[in-house]
């Protein structure tokens, strides 16, 4: 595998960089990017899905690559997740390398059996025999006014099953680094985006690159409070701390990237510096990915800790459809700026 650039680690630990060599271009067409660019190099790879080839994607992420790579690569399958994603198994058993776009992780749901039972368990019980190097991507979260059944935030759901890695980009950088990075992965991958942030426009290298698994970012640097995130409410928690830098206070924002793995080790150096921790989750909070984080920080460092560490999650309560309550049930800026001030007993 030829790279020509791969993020270091000096790009791990701040914000992505305006530069030379960057284009700004959509989240979808970073994916886009990623797929195409490792589907070139590997005949084996191939993307199927609903819509994904002759409409060009329920969300125009695979626009073009038909014409491409042809119907034999960009297969349209019928509406049934169940069934596509025990096609990919098996295909995978066998030497393929399939990408599988659910359009909602909410319909991922009926093909539970495949990949929670199947996939990440194949290694395992083959004795190392067979393998299942997919990539099942597809929009993750409440969409805009979708409802409780099509507005799904399965990472904590499914990170409890070992033997899968779990990536959820913040920006087009990341989601161009990291979906190449789960293609070239020999293990099952759930890449995780967001309907919300497909036309989000940032800078991407023009030459090629990958991002690591398991490396959290740090995208804003401060001292009185750690802020952790990953996908969508990274973004969320920048907005916040624009503000509070107006009050004097300042926060590490850190963009985990990767759930499985967990960057636990980066949370816990910036915890040591700010003494402060709040997760912030668009899962319900009831066995969410912050109350790991927030568990693992005060297994490994508690004694750093000078207030009790606080999560902002979704509410407890089914997504709800009117445009005002979806607003408020999920995490936003200001719950996220009234928990770091509860943090530090400022309210």
């Amino acid at each position: 595998m030829s790279t020509t650039y791969v993020a270091s680690a000096p790009d791990l630990l701040k914000p992505v960089p305006t530069r030379e060599g960057t284009r700004l271009i959509q989240f979808r067409e970073a994916l886009r990017e990623a797929m195409t660019e490792e589907m070139r190099r590997d005949d084996r790879i191939f993307l199927m899905g609903e819509e994904v080839a002759y409409y060009n994607g329920a969300y125009k992420v695979s626009q073009g690559m038909l014409e491409e790579f042809g119907p034999r690569r960009i297969i349209d399958t019928p509406i049934s997740e169940n069934g596509f994603a025990g096609l990919a198994v098996g295909a995978a058993m066998y030497g393929l390398r399939p990408i599988v776009e659910f359009m909602s992780w909410s319909f991922s749901l009926v093909a539970a059996d495949q990949i929670l039972n199947n996939v990440p368990k194949m290694l395992y019980m083959s004795g190392g025999q067979w393998g299942c190097p997919i990539v099942f991507r597809g929009n993750n979260g409440a969409g805009g006014q979708l409802g409780s059944t099509h507005s799904w935030c399965v990472e904590a759901l499914y990170s409890n099953v070992p033997g899968m890695k779990i990536a959820i980009p913040s920006c087009p950088f990341d989601a161009k680094g990291l979906l190449k990075t789960a293609i070239v992965d020999n293990d099952p991958v759930f890449f995780l985006e967001s309907e919300r942030m497909l036309a989000d426009k940032g800078h991407v290298p023009e030459e090629e690159y990958y991002v690591p698994f398991g490396q959290a970012a740090l995208r804003s640097e401060g001292s009185d409070v750690t802020l952790v995130s990953f996908g969508r409410p990274v973004n969320f928690c920048l907005e916040a701390v624009k503000e509070l830098e107006k009050e004097g206070i300042t926060a590490d924002v850190l963009d985990m990237r990767t759930i499985r793995p967990l960057d636990i080790g980066a949370v816990i150096r910036s915890v040591k510096k700010t003494n402060r921790l709040v997760v912030v989750d668009q899962s319900w909070p009831f066995a969410s990915i912050a109350t790991e984080v927030i568990t693992q920080t005060c297994e490994k460092a508690f004694d750093y800790l000078d207030a009790n560490p606080l999560r902002v999650n979704t509410e407890d309560v089914p997504t709800p459809y009117a445009k005002n309550l979806e607003a408020e049930y999920l995490p936003h800026k200001g719950k996220i700026i009234q928990a770091v001030k509860a943090s530090l007993h400022r309210l």
